[in-house]
């Protein structure tokens, strides 16, 4: 696939607005051997060109004043609600060496896959793309994941993956994350049994606590002094 770009020498906020009203894109080339170099591309020749999982995964040929050069699409920005790109960026590549992609998976032989059709099985792609590293020239524009094999109890990580040759899956330390998960519906997950509360054992009414009395010869609590209002004292308690 190819790209179209001119190098352009305005830039900045203002400069950058007046090439989208003439109905361009700014946007940067980098990476390789040379320096990063500020561009400008149709807008509408990549914005449909955007619309295809190809140019995204693909080397492209950017003919750039002329001269050609092999990049790949590394990223761009599009309006928030409008159908315009606003910005493109690309890297050069070198034929010897390595790049970094992540590259769309394409699932097929699911119906046929024992896991849907003697089970009925739900299969979902945790993954649409994968991470990889290759030279330019064994890049793929995707990867086949075939599930026509698969089985109810089966689950497909990246490093389970069948890669072309020279392609190499991408992933951080020990980590390998699914790619395909498998589900039966209805499936219950048996729970461990909880025993019941033990309810609380009524105590007969002969075995309830009777209030406790003194034991003999222990003086009964003396009974409060009366008093009249004022505070005086009552007329059995005066002094003689």
């Amino acid at each position: 696939m190819k790209v179209v770009a001119t190098t352009r020498n305005a830039q900045g906020t203002s400069a950058s607005r007046r090439l989208r009203h003439g109905g361009k894109v700014p946007g940067v080339l980098y990476g390789g051997k040379g320096d990063a170099v500020a561009i400008e591309v149709e807008h509408n020749p990549l914005f449909h060109s955007l619309r295809r999982e190809r140019f995204h995964a693909s080397i492209l040929d950017m003919e750039l004043d002329g001269k050609n050069e092999q990049v790949l699409l590394r990223d761009f920005q599009m309006h928030p609600y409008r159908q315009l790109v606003m910005h493109v960026d690309f890297q050069r590549v070198a034929a010897d060496q390595p790049i970094h992609m992540r590259v769309p998976l394409h699932f097929a032989g699911q119906e046929q896959s024992p896991a849907v059709k003697e089970s009925g099985a739900i299969v979902g792609h945790v993954l649409s793309d994968v991470d990889i590293s290759c030279l330019p020239k064994d890049l793929p524009e995707f990867i086949e994941v075939d599930l026509s094999a698969l089985k109810p109890t089966d689950t497909i990580k990246v490093l389970d993956l069948k890669l072309p040759q020279g392609v190499k899956a991408v992933v951080r330390g020990k980590e390998n994350p699914v790619v395909v998960s498998v589900t039966i519906p209805g499936a219950v997950v048996e729970e461990e049994p909880t025993a019941a509360p033990v309810a609380a054992a009524e105590v007969p009414a002969t075995a309830q606590k009777a209030p406790a009395t003194p034991p003999a010869g222990t003086p009964a609590a003396a009974a409060p002094e009366k008093k009249e209002k004022g505070g005086k004292e009552e007329k059995g308690d005066k002094k003689k």
